[in-house]
């Protein structure tokens, strides 16, 4: 059943829900909405996008491309999502955005889609917080429970794993990866990758140890956090050649998960990771 609600919006009523589109907005005919979909004034939704149950477009959003989004995300004002990559390369391929569920993604906020270079697809998990005016470019893979700050700019072919945190007016270079539970302090900028459970920062990022509070925040034990500081002095402080450090934490620190993903990171990197300060001090977060 379709009817005309009295603010003027157009609603379509089922069993789940029902949707709700502004007068004002342009949605597509072949775009699909799930029940209990909302979209405010304004808005422009493109005919291979999908909207999951219980999403809602504030107003003056943007969704354009190949893109579906899961349940239950909030977009806010301005955003574009699925726009084309800004990417010289890129020759009108029928790449993808896919979105899960439960994303604040706030205001003026742009995610591009993928590039046949890279994958074809630019992916979002779940419960991530975007912040206003954050840049998430083609090719990028975001994981779930990811923070992203106000301003924080990611370039292609970036990948951010669960739960790490990028702080605002920070600039991550393109192929670069941030670790599980990792923090990225505020304006600095990312030429390396950062691994897993470590705190970075600088305007060439270097790393000033765990990222205590996140690792608290995320339930890691406290006999864990043992074990990751003594395996972080040996990586990063002791002064030895990576290939040797890595050899020592295997033979000297316990193999825990935290140790293991770690080490795995590190030996998996293709950029290299980033390096504490030559005769900094160091801090926790």
């Amino acid at each position: 059943m379709t009817r005309k609600k009295d603010s003027g919006e157009i609603s379509r009523s089922y069993s789940e829900g029902t949707i709700v589109v502004h007068p004002s907005s342009s949605v597509h005919p072949g775009a699909i909405l799930d029940p209990g979909v909302e979209i405010g004034p304004f808005c422009v939704v493109g005919e291979h996008v999908r909207l999951g149950v219980g999403t809602r477009l504030l107003s003056h959003v943007v969704i354009d491309g190949h893109t579906t989004l899961g349940e239950r995300n909030t977009i806010y004002p301005f955003t574009t999502i699925g726009m084309a990559p800004q990417d010289l390369k890129y020759r009108g391929e029928p790449a993808r955005t896919i979105i899960g569920s439960g994303n604040t993604i706030r205001e003026s906020v742009t995610i591009h889609r993928g590039t046949e270079g890279g994958g074809m697809e630019t992916v979002l998990g779940d419960n991530n917080l975007l912040m206003a005016y954050c840049h998430v470019a083609h090719d990028c893979r975001i994981g779930s429970r990811v923070i992203m700050a106000n301003s924080a700019n990611l370039a292609g072919h970036i990948t951010i794993d669960d739960g790490a945190i990028i702080g605002g007016l920070s600039g991550i270079h393109q192929f670069v990866r941030v670790g599980r539970f990792a923090m990225v302090g505020g304006m600095s900028g990312v030429p390396k990758d950062v691994p897993p459970f470590v705190w970075a920062s600088g305007n060439r990022a270097y790393l000033y140890g765990l990222n205590q509070e996140g690792l608290r925040r995320n339930n890691i034990s406290h006999d864990a956090v043992v074990l990751l500081k003594k395996a972080y002095q040996i990586l990063f402080r002791s002064g030895l050649p990576m290939n040797e450090s890595i050899e020592r934490v295997r033979t000297t620190v316990e193999a825990t998960p935290e140790i293991l993903h770690l080490l795995d990171f590190i030996e998996s990197s293709k950029r290299g990771v980033l390096t504490s300060p030559r005769g900094g001090g160091e801090e926790e977060s």
